[in-house]
């Protein structure tokens, strides 16, 4: 009984692991590649005035042009298994600057 309760603890700390988000991981990972250097009009990360626009028309505006692609950008942007709300973390990330 002990050890199922051990398995059942290392388990729960496991999956808690897979669930944390780590935007900047994600951004370096997915986003930068176009983000860093303002490729083909995407808008330069952590540059304010670069964003300021693009978060005028609300964040799930952003969202959604993220999810369908927008010029340049393909469909979900390189981050296929992002949620909407992991999205928003990564918008608010690159809006924000550093």
């Amino acid at each position: 009984m002990k050890k199922l309760a051990v398995l059942a603890a290392v388990a729960a700390v496991m999956s808690t692991n897979v669930q944390a988000f780590d935007v900047e991981a994600k951004f370096n990972q997915t986003c930068s590649a176009c983000h860093t250097m303002a490729v083909a009009g995407a808008p330069k990360a952590f540059d304010k005035a670069a964003w300021e626009p693009r978060l005028a028309k609300g964040m799930d505006t952003l969202v959604t042009s993220v999810t369908n692609g927008l010029n340049a950008m393909p469909p979900r942007g390189l981050c296929m298994d992002c949620t909407a709300d992991q999205y928003k973390a990564l918008i608010t990330y690159m809006a924000t600057p550093k």
